[in-house]
């Protein structure tokens, strides 16, 4: 099966939230770094060099953007609650050697669970720090054995009115559509998630799987996925097809680039009342930049 779901997992898998809020205290008090060999995976990976503060579980899964169950922050906490998402399938089409449509738990053979934490930013101006519990896209990729011809991968997320009211209303093209650089879709960071603070992923943030790519504005995160199609060609993604002069195809967070409505210089992490300077890729810099050399990043924005 490709992802454990949540009557799978044992309780002793499940990270409770103040594991993470104490985390500082904890290695701060047995002596930092030295103690970080001695910390079992799940705490290891949050001992990074970011030393991240996850925000609250509360926040995380009551304050979202998914257009599909209402333009509200609170609408998909409210509303999402009763999608169906088992069973779930994934169709695969396009340049690959292997496509077609997939069961979510038979797509390929288990790829072990990581958990990452990532501070995300929206474009909107509001950012906060997520501990996903996913895999990385590229390990899928390669079980679908991508050919010559495939230079960019797409992703189609579940299009349902009945049960996605959103979808009732003109905001947006349905079903939502995002994509990436076949490259950028290859790179470690970029993941597909399953779940957060350690439990199954809820509703309302996109399960049962969802696209985390962390120097990206938020809005590249396509949730609820049923379709990943492999061209030759660039895609034509929701956003820059609904608003091109606003949302660019690369999304790649750029503090020097104004949105047209307001600017992307300031950043505030919800939950917090100060706002913060914004970072150029959202701090990723070290492990992306070199996608992007020689490109205009104020042009391909």
């Amino acid at each position: 099966m490709l992802i454990r779901r949540g009557g799978d997992l044992p309780a002793s898998a499940i990270t409770p939230e103040s594991t993470y809020l104490n985390r500082r205290a904890f290695v701060a008090a047995a002596g930092g770094v030295a103690l970080g060999a001695l910390l079992p995976p799940r705490l290891r990976a949050l001992a990074g060099p970011d030393d991240l503060t996850p925000t609250s579980y509360k926040i995380i899964t009551t304050y979202n953007n998914y257009y599909e169950f209402g333009t509200s922050k609170e609408s998909p906490a409210e509303l999402a609650g009763s999608l169906r998402v088992s069973p779930w399938t994934v169709e695969v089409a396009g340049e690959a050697r292997r496509t077609g449509r997939f069961d979510y738990d038979d797509l390929i053979r288990p790829i072990p669970a990581q958990e990452r934490v990532y501070r995300h930013r929206c474009v909107e101006g509001w950012s906060m720090v997520v501990p996903w519990l996913g895999f990385p896209l590229n390990e899928l990729i390669k079980k679908l054995e991508p050919t010559g011809k495939a230079k960019f991968v797409s992703f189609t997320t579940l299009e349902d009115p009945a049960q996605m009211p959103g979808q009732r209303s003109g905001i947006l093209p349905w079903p939502y559509v995002e994509g990436l650089r076949m490259d950028e879709a290859m790179h470690p960071l970029t993941i597909l998630a399953t779940g957060l603070y350690g439990k199954p992923l809820p509703n309302q943030n996109g399960a049962p799987l969802r696209l985390v790519v962390p120097w990206k504005y938020g809005f590249k995160g396509g949730k609820a996925i049923v379709r990943i199609t492999f061209t030759e060609t660039q895609p034509r993604t929701t956003w820059n097809t609904a608003v091109p002069n606003e949302y660019g195809f690369y999304a790649n967070v750029n503090p020097q680039v104004d949105h047209p409505r307001w600017s992307q210089a300031r950043e505030r992490p919800v939950g917090e009342f100060f706002k913060k300077d914004t970072l150029m890729f959202n701090g990723y810099g070290d492990q992306v930049a070199r996608l992007y050399a020689g490109m205009n990043l104020r042009t391909n924005y």
